[in-house]
């Protein structure tokens, strides 16, 4: 790409969105077209269509989807199930036939099947039986997938895929119900220091471990890969660092400032043991990430912080 090139964020106000164009603008890049949900639905296939007739991009980078937590993908299966694949099929498709240069496309690493070996690697893909909860947000994504190594099979077209790990930062969702794990308990320990609570009670045993990713360093490995990865094939963006849900939630309280006890509430499930994604093959290529767990987490409070007053709603 070069600076002047005329870029496509689709989704540019959600968190990875943001990071892909914070990271663009560092880097000088001064043609970057964006367009919020408000005034483009990319569920509508003439409505994109007349977009890129209009702009004209070079490039895309497709970080535009519709998500939530475990409760909402259970609710609404058929929402996230449609809402993403028109998303998909109307951005990839007008990519290819207004002659976009590059595609990038966010998948999800819910795209593995539930049992499939870890660290996930990429070759798992399609190997097994999907998580239920997340069922219908998987099949959408894995069809992105597939769409974009259709073009390139069929067409010789330059769309790839990248899967990513648990991601947190600027612009994550901190809502009481429907929060990941990192953010909700930000939040948790905030209130909890607050309110001068002597314990902060956290579901599970806190053994399971899991990997998380500061959303800027994946806009980082997205310009990275825009410009160095050409296979069909999906990749992994990960560190290819774990810690168990103890060591986090201490972490955080640490952050924080919370003094106060941490407690596991044994009786209460602890989901999947491990979750941990392959990176060998982004590590290979040259890139790794560069913020710590803490560093990232310390970035989050202070984005916490700034929207508080719209969460205390």
């Amino acid at each position: 790409m070069n600076k002047d090139s005329k870029i496509y964020v689709a989704g540019y106000r959600g968190m990875v969105g943001s990071a892909i164009h914070r990271k663009l603008q560092k880097e000088g890049h001064t043609n970057i077209v964006v367009s919020g949900s408000s005034e483009l639905d990319l569920r509508n296939t003439d409505a994109v269509n007349a977009f890129f007739k209009e702009h004209g991009p070079e490039y895309v980078f497709l970080a535009a989807a519709k998500v939530g937590g475990i409760l909402a993908n259970n609710v609404y299966p058929a929402d996230f199930l449609y809402d993403n694949l028109m998303i998909q099929n109307n951005v990839i498709h007008a990519s290819f036939e207004h002659n976009v240069e590059k595609l990038l496309f966010l998948g999800s690493s819910c795209i593995y099947p539930k049992f499939a070996p870890q660290p996930l690697q990429e070759e798992s893909l399609l190997s097994g039986y999907l998580e239920p909860t997340n069922e219908a947000y998987a099949i959408a994504k894995i069809a992105g997938v597939k769409l974009c190594q259709a073009y390139h099979k069929q067409y010789g077209r330059r769309f790839i895929s990248v899967m990513p790990t648990n991601l947190y930062g600027i612009g994550d969702n901190y809502h009481s119900e429907n929060a990941h794990v990192l953010p909700a308990l930000l939040r948790r320990f905030h209130e909890a220091k607050e309110n001068n609570l002597a314990e902060v009670t956290i579901w599970g045993t806190g053994t399971p471990l899991r990997e998380f990713m500061f959303a800027d360093d994946l806009g980082a490995a997205c310009y990275f890969l825009m410009q160095r990865y050409e296979k069909p094939e999906i990749i992994n963006v990960g560190t290819g660092e774990e810690i168990s849900i103890l060591d986090l939630a201490h972490l955080i309280a640490e952050v924080v400032g919370y003094n106060g006890h941490v407690a596991f509430d044994r009786s209460k499930p602890d989901g999947t043991p491990r979750k941990l994604m392959d990176s060998s093959r982004l590590h290979s290529l040259g890139y790794h990430h560069q913020t710590s767990l803490k560093e990232g987490i310390a970035v989050a409070y202070q984005d916490f912080l700034s929207k508080i007053a719209i969460y205390a709603k």
